[in-house]
């Protein structure tokens, strides 16, 4: 179906709506507007080894438990393999979003603020606002997400304190993490690399416990493992070690990931709203600081390895990046 104006007509008697920017043109609506960019798929491919190992541990507990109950092995394996489309299954992206991230269905006052904004936003990217749950994080922070494959959280903080164009802004980059496939791409990625991330984690356990060994058992079993680790970074070309250097790697494609998500809401003519929250942030975090110094509290400024895993890049960078977006539409 098409739009022909471009947006929906808010109700004119509801004054809160009148400051959302307009937009004319047909805009051709579709059921689902998903899509992968590179940086979903730099993220998806980042995690790849993980998944490689996922799989290996996966592949070990199903043959274990076949041999343990004699049930065939390819059925725990196979089940494990094709889990990950429960993230696109509306009962259990519900879970998720009530157990997994804290989210809550809006209250009718805030359903009543939040929809004609949500629907405003999506008629300019041409999808259907109906296959989107719309839910709230009690926070008082301003902030939203995009998760699996329909959920789109706000902050009540944002529902209460954003005027209905800079929400619209909020929520256009929130989409845009949807239409890029950002949101499916991180959430499959970590779901599949949770079998090798717990299986490091008992690795690290076991190696703890080497403190209570003899000393002359505990240097078999280090020069034991020490050699195994050397054959196995000969036999990779020492791509074994590659999953050390992911944390990094995937924190520089979730930073230009939320570069994208705002050149989205940027595209849908909510540069100047997006901007404007931005900003607000940037003077609320000067405040704190300026608080905290005047009581007396000290700031270290953030060190490079933190600013390295940093998922979101920081305010000054995406302000830059919407101002240049603004001048080259001029």
């Amino acid at each position: 179906m098409s739009y022909e104006s471009g947006t929906p007509q808010p109700d004119s008697s509801s004054p809160d709506h009148t400051d959302l920017p307009r937009r004319t043109g047909r805009v051709h609506i579709a059921a689902r507007s998903r899509g992968i960019d590179v940086t979903a798929l730099g993220s998806l491919a980042l995690h790849l080894p993980h998944g490689a190992a996922s799989l290996a541990v996966v592949f070990l507990v199903s043959y274990a438990f076949g041999r343990l109950t004699g049930l065939p092995w390819w059925i725990l394996l196979g089940s494990w393999v094709v889990s990950g489309a429960l993230a696109f299954h509306r009962p259990c992206e519900r879970v998720l979003a009530r157990w997994l991230f804290g989210l809550r269905y809006p209250t009718p006052e805030e359903h009543e603020r939040l929809r004609p904004v949500w629907r405003e936003v999506t008629a300019r990217a041409g999808v259907d606002a109906d296959s989107y749950q719309l839910w709230i994080e009690e926070s008082d922070e301003v902030n939203a997400m995009a998760a699996a494959g329909h959920i789109v959280g706000v902050t009540s903080h944002s529902l209460k304190t954003l005027t209905p164009a800079q929400l619209g802004g909020v929520l256009a980059h929130e989409l845009g993490h949807h239409t890029r496939g950002h949101a499916w791409a991180t959430l499959l990625s970590l779901w599949y690399a949770l079998p090798a991330r717990l299986a490091w984690r008992v690795l690290l356990r076991l190696v703890a416990l080497l403190n209570r060994l003899p000393t002359g058992a505990a240097a078999v079993v280090i020069g034991v493992c020490g050699a195994a680790l050397v054959a196995l970074a000969t036999a990779t070309y020492g791509l074994v070690f590659l999953p050390l250097a992911t944390p990094y790697l995937v924190a520089a494609m979730s930073r230009r990931s939320e570069l994208r998500a705002d050149e989205h809401a940027a595209g849908l003519g909510f540069a100047t709203q997006l901007m404007a929250v931005l900003h607000r942030e940037c003077d609320r975090e000067e405040t704190r600081r300026a608080t905290a110094t005047a009581l007396g509290a000290a700031f270290t400024k953030e060190g490079l390895v933190a600013r390295l895993l940093d998922s979101h890049p920081d305010v000054h960078t995406r302000l830059h990046h919407l101002q240049a977006h603004l001048e080259n539409r001029r």
